[in-house]
């Protein structure tokens, strides 16, 4: 969009755009977001900002084609693109390809056209596939990749296609297998009701990938809830319930002989705007709650009350993963769960691996970037 006029004053310009909708830009900003203050090659900051004055004052402004020349009392002149001051409107945040809403679900998304799925060639072949299936991912928090090769490595392939693993105190990549020695309720063959994974720690990892390359026992499906759901539902009918969720921090912890990471923090984590932006739900490494005795009775009805929302087939959709399958999903949103098996019966085998939410997110700008560059 081009200028219509211009307004100076002292300590701020204000720009009255084509479709003579007024945007103020005060002094200091501009100053601070001269391209002069950047550096040519890595376009970071040079500038000093305290070696401003607080209030920088503008004597002249003139649009020149592309660009507003402003000039200052300092004796500073800044070029200032219009499409930046257009793109960079103070009070406007600018547009994130990677700001996808998410579509909350219930049990509803095993009708219709159900989980979205995606073929495994096609996402690592093309970048159009694999953005598509990024934003349906990003927006379902969930999906399913099909035909992938019989290799361990195969998932973890895809999974770099979007950026780097994100290693834990269970490695860069872990085997969901029944193990004799396990260490977690994982690598074993229990019941594994709804949860989100390693809640304990400081920023849960983002986005799991677990590729099916044996399911030959009896039982072993899995089963998933959007956790957002699961906590928007929860605030509107019972307000309270969802408060002490989202203020009263619990404690989480896993330990073995290696490790020991512990963590505080809420079930269900909002943003300023009061969205839910996070839910970390594991009823199997909560810890001791030690909010203060008078206000543990009214938790444990909080947290019943979201627990009997895991419970509740009314939010689940459920599948069995066949081999060459990989279900992908948002591990800070989703809670995912696995029916118990008989190893005796055959043999299960999944490989897993995560990618945080902004290796995620950074792929999206990169791929939306060539997207425009190509327009």
């Amino acid at each position: 969009m081009k200028p219509h006029r211009l307004e100076v004053l002292p300590d701020t310009l204000t720009v009255i755009w084509e479709d003579l909708e007024s945007i103020i830009y005060p002094s200091i900003w501009l100053r601070d977001n001269c391209p002069s203050g950047l550096h040519p090659q890595t376009r970071e900051r040079l500038l000093d900002l305290l070696e401003l004055d607080p209030a920088p004052q503008l004597l002249l402004g003139e649009l020149h084609g592309e660009t507003i020349r402003l000039e200052y009392a300092d004796g500073h002149v800044s070029q200032m693109p219009v499409a930046l001051l257009d793109r960079h409107r103070p009070g406007q945040p600018a547009e994130d390809p990677a700001a996808i809403a998410p579509t909350p679900w219930r049990a509803e998304l095993s009708a219709g056209a159900g989980v979205p799925r995606f073929a495994a060639g096609q996402v690592l072949a093309s970048d159009e596939a694999l953005e598509d299936w990024m934003r349906q991912t990003a927006r379902i928090g969930l999906s399913l990749i099909t035909g992938l090769d019989n290799r361990i490595e195969a998932g973890v392939e895809l999974a770099e296609r979007i950026g780097f693993l994100r290693e834990t105190n269970f490695g860069r990549t872990f085997e969901v297998i029944s193990m004799p020695d396990p260490n977690n309720l994982a690598y074993t063959a229990e019941h594994l009701q709804l949860h989100t994974d390693l809640p304990n720690h400081e920023t849960p990892p983002g986005y799991q990938f677990l590729h099916c390359l044996a399911n030959e026992a009896t039982g072993g499906g899995s089963f998933f809830a959007d956790g957002f759901a699961l906590a928007e539902d929860l605030r509107s009918e019972d307000p309270e319930a969802f408060r002490l969720l989202s203020e009263v921090p619990i404690p989480f912890r896993f330990h073995d002989a290696t490790a020991d990471i512990r963590l505080r923090a809420p079930i269900i984590t909002l943003d300023r705007a009061g969205d839910v932006v996070e839910v970390r739900y594991s009823a199997f490494i909560a810890g001791m709650f030690d909010m203060p005795a008078e206000q543990i009775p009214l938790y444990y009805r909080a947290y019943r009350a979201f627990m009997t929302k895991t419970r509740d087939p009314g939010y689940r959709v459920a599948f069995r993963l066949e081999p060459g399958e990989m279900v992908v999903f948002d591990n800070r949103r989703i809670l995912h769960g696995r029916e118990a098996f008989d190893p005796g019966s055959g043999f299960r085998h999944l490989h897993g691996c995560y990618v945080d939410r902004g290796e995620f997110a950074s792929r999206l700008r990169i791929l939306a970037r060539g997207r425009s560059a190509q327009d």
